[in-house]
């Protein structure tokens, strides 16, 4: 790969995020210029750019952990200056030891680096005196309150439609594996098209995490966001409902699995399997209709469908799945992936049902 190819970000960071941290940059600067006599404010500008952040939590604990490093890099810095003065040696040795320092205390990364630039900073700018000390620790302060402040009064981002639309694309996707499993049952699929099948389901996985993280984006950028209490509802139901997907990504691939590797010609002929087929099939459409539902929720949460509006009225439909299938006499050939099959149908049965409590 080109190296410079990894300077470049797949990626743009949004606009209004490169605008809420200039306002801050410039208002952090403005604001020292006004309280503190002194050269230009440069930790001040620095803690303003850092902590701004996509969300008013991440930029809380940036801020924190920005004004902790500074803290305890200028005191460093200043109380070896005031012993053993300015010279190289001496920035070198409060590099080291606020190295050590950081690690001793377990700081996180952003507060270790903090903690060795503050301190090799306030040794090189200049004089160091008490009160340039604590005009330092001042302007880090100042510049951290006030990229807060911009960042929670400039529209903090929510990052809800995200998260709600890949909640409601794993439904879907997971429906569609049920389905290809009913079809194969009933067209009689060959091992090779069962492999195929098989490496769809198992990729369900890895959008299921996909999805978990979106969710975990999504309840980050709640977090102290004004406007995040009215839109919690809709994401604690995204969440139950990816948990229930968890099991049925779990399942469907289970059931694709025993049948790639139990599969016969003759198969199709048994007509317990044309019983799980349709079962399977009604599955695919009880969690289609689960995607559905999802999507149908809107994420304005003064509508009447996200707070449980229409989605109420989608939700009380009796669903197609009918009640475990009974096998009197089991067939002599295939009644170990038959009997594989049937407990996994019952056991998406009662995680559709909410019966496995």
């Amino acid at each position: 790969m080109n190296p410079v190819a990894r300077l470049r970000s797949s990626s743009r960071t949004p606009f209004l995020q490169v605008v809420k941290t200039a306002v801050a940059v410039v208002a952090a600067v403005l604001l020292c210029r006004l309280l503190i006599q002194g050269p230009f404010p440069t930790f001040a500008a620095i803690a303003a750019l850092l902590v701004v952040q996509p969300s008013i939590n991440q930029s809380f604990v940036k801020g924190l952990e920005r004004s902790a490093g500074v803290v305890l890099g200028v005191l460093l810095a200043t109380g070896f200056h005031l012993l053993l003065g300015d010279s190289v040696w001496v920035v070198l040795l409060v590099v080291v030891l606020a190295i050590l320092i950081a690690w001793a205390l377990r700081l996180t990364p952003t507060s270790a680096t903090q903690v060795s630039i503050s301190g090799m900073l306030v040794l090189t700018a200049g004089v160091v005196t008490p009160n340039y000390s604590a005009d330092r620790i001042l302007e880090t302060v100042i510049g951290a309150v006030v990229a807060l402040v911009v960042n929670a009064l400039i529209i903090p981002p929510v990052l809800l439609e995200p998260a709600h639309l890949a909640v409601a694309r794993l439904a879907r996707d997971t429906a569609v594996a049920f389905e290809r499993v009913a079809i194969g049952l009933t067209e009689g699929w060959d091992h090779d098209r069962w492999q195929d099948a098989l490496v769809r389901a198992r990729a369900l996985r890895a959008q299921h995490a996909k999805t978990e993280a979106s969710l975990n984006a999504a309840r980050e950028s709640l977090t102290m966001n004004p406007r995040g209490g009215r839109h919690r509802t809709i994401l604690d139901r995204d969440d139950a409902i990816t948990e229930h997907l968890r099991v049925l990504v779990t399942r469907v691939t289970g059931m694709t699995r025993a049948i790639r590797d139990n599969t016969a010609p003759d198969l199709r002929a048994d007509p317990v399997v044309g019983g799980i087929a349709t079962e399977v099939a009604r599955i695919g459409a009880d969690v289609r209709a689960l995607s559905a539902r999802v999507e149908s929720t809107r994420l304005d949460p003064s509508s009447t469908a996200g707070a449980g509006g229409d989605d109420a009225e989608v939700s009380t439909a009796e669903p197609a799945l009918t009640a475990p299938m009974e096998i009197v006499r089991p067939n002599s050939r295939h009644w170990v992936l038959i009997g594989a099959l049937l407990e996994d149908v019952r056991r998406v049965r009662e995680e559709l049902l909410g019966e496995d409590d």
